[in-house]
């Protein structure tokens, strides 16, 4: 039974009142079926076992975890060993556990009074980041790592001699390699050919008898993945010898007060290079042809099956910049952390549109640092697709502009004007930038002069909670150039402890009208994403709602709720790790690190609560789910809020931990009061 239609501007539910949208009755547990091979035998008796039928779906904290301790493994299970040798998760920090008085704690349970004589602990706000975690990187956990002369075969010899540091003796290095985690390699698999070699976790399935790396000939392929960063373009910018001539130009014009806005840009002289021009070699060699038939993309030579355009090698003019006609796509956000490419691939099978890469700092890519050009790499299956730049100063933006416009392929360059974190917000970047007017338009300008693809930028309503700037904002994006307008429905020092205004979005689609504006902000239903669709937005973004369920798409498109069973969850899972090795790699690194990614996005997914136990439809983001037992057992396991059970799936689907692993989520839940 449907509740009648609710105002999505009212304050947060208290979680009581979620407690009652979870049916009071019971159901047959669904069949289901192993999906790894690797770990198969494990997974089945985790999925096999159905609960005993209860008269109630709800259950108290206590019976929820004795119930997952008494189905589990009889003998103490690896994330235990992990965690905490006591069995409990990790404390949390100290600023995590300050919380207001009349504030709940995560278990929905209300906060230890001070004891007696006890001085009590200064009021301050939670935050929705744990700053103070734990954190090990994944190289630790493989001590004895081989020389990379070793692992690669166009490698001949190792140029440090005995100044390495890794081990070059590969006898020594299995014998304190962990075991295999599977019989099956997923890049041995999907290209033919495992770059790991040895040091594959899955090594056996491509490894000869004497020990030698296999190789399918018929499936022989490179990765798929484009906008990596080349080597030669990272010297040059790590020794600063890359020109930004467009860049240099706007700026100056910029500074005289020059720069002509979008309605009179055709009249802008284009900038052109003398051949030979001392410092013009590095610009020169990525834009120019070298024969017929070859043209030099951003990711590097690319021969073409058919004749020369202009399109192929001349460069557009600002007046013919190509146009984003996104109105009515469903776009997910740049979510930090999250939202990595496996992750988008996975949302991209669900029915998303338009996708971006995470929030990439423009200071960082000018420096040529691997892991923030990792943020704009993008998967074939990408066809709308953009990245996100922060900064807080033109001369940066502008040139981190220009080079990405040469080097990379995108269909747009979004401007995060949202960040809320402290990190970025002090630096005069993220929500900074909206008080910080003649900045703000100047980077809009200088980087919409040397792009030659559109231009977004995301905002919130504001920066203080009850001081709404949007409004303002939009008519003057739009005269400086932006192509589209995404904004989120709430300020940055309301966070996510209230409900996104949609009321106010709803008027700020008048203020940037004819100029093209997305809303952002607790979709989490079908029934979500049509009440603001009748705002007059352009579009939708989705954040939160993805993480929680990435089907979101699917069931937006065909108006359904979807319930889905654990089974299918646990595939959407099983995906994401083969993605997550295709992307990070199938060593000991690459395992981690995809583990890792994996708990995080485990730590919002725990929070769907399945259709078919639901009441009354459809679920709301900003209400808590209470505790209660799943149709099966592998349904209640993904219903914890604890890490350890989170990091129980994980060995489901990657095998066990390594000693000492150590995991607390990155982000916490502060949506809830």
């Amino acid at each position: 039974m449907d509740a009648p239609a609710q105002n999505l501007h009212h304050q947060t539910a208290s979680s009581s009142s979620s407690a009652s949208h979870i049916r009071a009755i019971c159901a047959c547990a669904p069949s289901v079926t192993c999906v790894n091979s690797a770990v198969g035998s494990s997974a089945a008796e985790i999925m096999g076992k159905e609960r005993p039928s209860p008269t109630r779906y709800l259950t108290t904290k206590e019976q929820f975890h004795e119930f997952l301790e008494a189905k589990g493994q009889e003998k103490p299970s690896q994330e235990t060993k992990a965690g905490d040798p006591g069995g409990n998760d990790l404390p949390e920090p100290e600023a995590k556990r300050i919380r207001l008085e009349d504030e709940q704690t995560e278990d929905g349970q209300p906060e230890e009074t001070a004891e007696p004589g006890e001085q009590p602990q200064a009021r301050k706000r939670a935050r929705g980041q744990n700053k103070g975690r734990p954190h090990v990187k994944p190289t630790h956990y493989d001590k004895n790592r081989l020389c990379p002369s070793l692992i690669q075969e166009s490698a001949t010899k190792c140029f440090f001699g005995d100044r390495c540091r890794f081990l070059h003796d590969v006898g020594r290095y299995l014998e304190t390699k962990p075991a295999d985690l599977g019989p099956c390699c997923v890049l041995f698999e999907t290209f033919g050919r495992c770059p790991y070699g040895v040091t594959c976790r899955f090594a056996r399935a491509h490894l000869g008898p004497e020990g030698q790396n296999l190789v399918q000939e018929g499936l022989v392929q490179a990765p798929p993945v484009r906008n990596g960063l080349d080597k030669a373009l990272q010297q040059q910018l790590r020794k600063r010898k890359i020109c930004f001539e467009r860049a240099e130009q706007a700026l100056r014009q910029l500074g005289k007060g020059q720069l002509p806005g979008p309605a009179s840009s055709a009249t802008v002289p284009e900038t052109t290079e003398a051949e030979g021009a001392p410092g013009q070699a590095n610009c020169d060699a990525q834009q120019a042809p070298q024969e017929p038939g070859i043209v030099v993309t951003p990711s590097g030579p690319l021969r073409t099956c058919g004749p020369l355009t202009d399109e192929d090698v001349v460069r557009l003019r600002p007046c013919e910049k190509k146009r984003l006609d996104i109105s009515g796509k469903l776009y997910l956000a740049p979510l930090t952390t999250c939202g990595n490419l496996p992750f988008r691939r996975i949302c991209k099978r669900f029915g998303a549109d338009v996708t971006c890469g995470e929030m990439a700092v423009c200071t960082n890519l000018l420096q040529g640092q691997t892991s923030e050009w990792a943020l704009l790499k993008r998967h074939p299956c990408e066809d709308v697709f953009g990245v996100q730049l922060e900064g807080a100063f033109p001369d940066t933006m502008t040139k981190c502009a220009e080079l990405l416009n040469r080097t990379i392929e995108v269909d747009f360059v979004d401007i995060n004007v949202g960040c809320p974190i402290d990190l970025v917000y002090k630096k005069g970047g993220g929500c900074a930038l909206m008080n910080r007017s003649a900045k703000f338009q100047q980077i809009v300008r200088g980087m919409n002069q040397v792009l030659d693809v559109p231009l977004t930028v995301k905002i919130r309503t504001g920066v203080q909670e009850r001081v709404n700037l949007a409004h303002r904002l939009l008519p003057e994006l739009r005269d400086w150039g932006a192509a589209l307008v995404t904004l989120h429905g709430r300020s940055r020092e309301q966070r996510y402890t209230k409900l996104a205004d949609w009321q106010y979005i709803e008027q700020c689609v008048t203020a940037a009208s004819p100029m093209p504006l997305f809303g952002n902000g607790d979709i989490l239903s079908y029934e979500d994403a049509n009440r603001a669709l009748q705002t007059g937005v352009a579009g939708i973004m989705i954040a939160r709602g993805a993480l929680l369920k990435p089907w979101l798409f699917t069931e937006i498109k065909e108006q359904r709720h979807w319930d889905i069973s654990s089974s299918e969850r646990l595939d959407i899972l099983r995906d994401f790790t083969h993605y997550g090795l295709e992307h990070w790699g199938s060593d000991t690194q690459g395992v981690e690190k995809t583990r890792r990614f994996l708990l995080e996005w485990l730590s919002f997914l725990c929070r769907y609560v399945p259709v078919g136990l639901l009441e009354r439809l459809p679920q709301r983001i900003n209400e808590r789910p209470p505790y209660y037992l799943g149709r099966d057992y592998l349904e209640t396991l993904m219903a914890s809020q604890r890490a350890a059970d989170w990091i129980r799936i994980s060995e489901l689907l990657l095998g066990p931990v390594p000693p000492g692993f150590i995991f607390l989520p990155k982000h916490k839940a502060n949506a809830y009061k």
